[in-house]
């Protein structure tokens, strides 16, 4: 039954990912109603495999009292489907991980923005070094870049970075004009 109703599930899954935002005061949409018979169509294809009854879920579309618009409420629409996945998942798939808990998606986020912040440190690392020379001993701006170089092993985020330049550059007097000179 399990690997029956896999297709249904990621397919629902699919769903949602694509669904679009709800925008606070406009919550329904006239877009895009063929996603709502998507969706009812994939719980009766559900409901046909596993006997369940799932109607629950369905969604309805809504016509303007005109009768000239068809539309749909996206809040609910997106309610159905995670409510639905997650049954799925309790139901069938609980050995597995859950759709919505964002972890695998975190690490990759954490790692992507752990190799961008070293990549950044080795760039400033690497113009800190060009830059040096181009000033004379003595000068505020070559004392800046070797006090920014000594202290970037101290550094964990781009934030502390940012933070760094800044005190020093205002520790040794210099304008945000002349840091921008200085590594431009």
């Amino acid at each position: 039954m399990k690997e029956k109703i896999r297709p249904i599930y990621s397919e629902l899954q699919g769903y949602l990912s694509q669904a679009p935002e709800p925008i606070p005061g406009r919550e329904t949409t006239s877009n895009g109603v063929e996603i709502v018979e998507q969706l009812n169509s994939s719980i009766e294809e559900l409901e046909e495999i596993s006997g369940d009854d799932y109607s629950r879920y369905k969604e309805n579309i809504k016509i303007t009292k005109s009768g000239s618009t068809r539309y749909f409420d996206l809040l609910s629409y997106r309610s159905s489907l995670g409510g639905l996945i997650s049954r799925l998942h309790g139901k069938y798939f609980s050995d597995e991980n859950p759709p919505f808990s964002g972890m695998p998606s975190t690490v990759i986020n954490q790692n992507q923005s752990q190799i961008t912040y070293v990549q950044v440190l080795l760039e400033m690392q690497s113009k800190i070094d060009s830059k040096i020379p181009e000033y004379e001993e003595g000068t505020r701006e070559r004392s800046f870049l070797e006090k920014v170089k000594s202290s970037l092993s101290g550094i964990s985020d781009i934030n502390s970075l940012v933070v760094l330049i800044l005190k020093t550059a205002k520790d040794l007097g210099l304008t945000l004009e002349q840091i921008f000179s200085i590594f431009s």
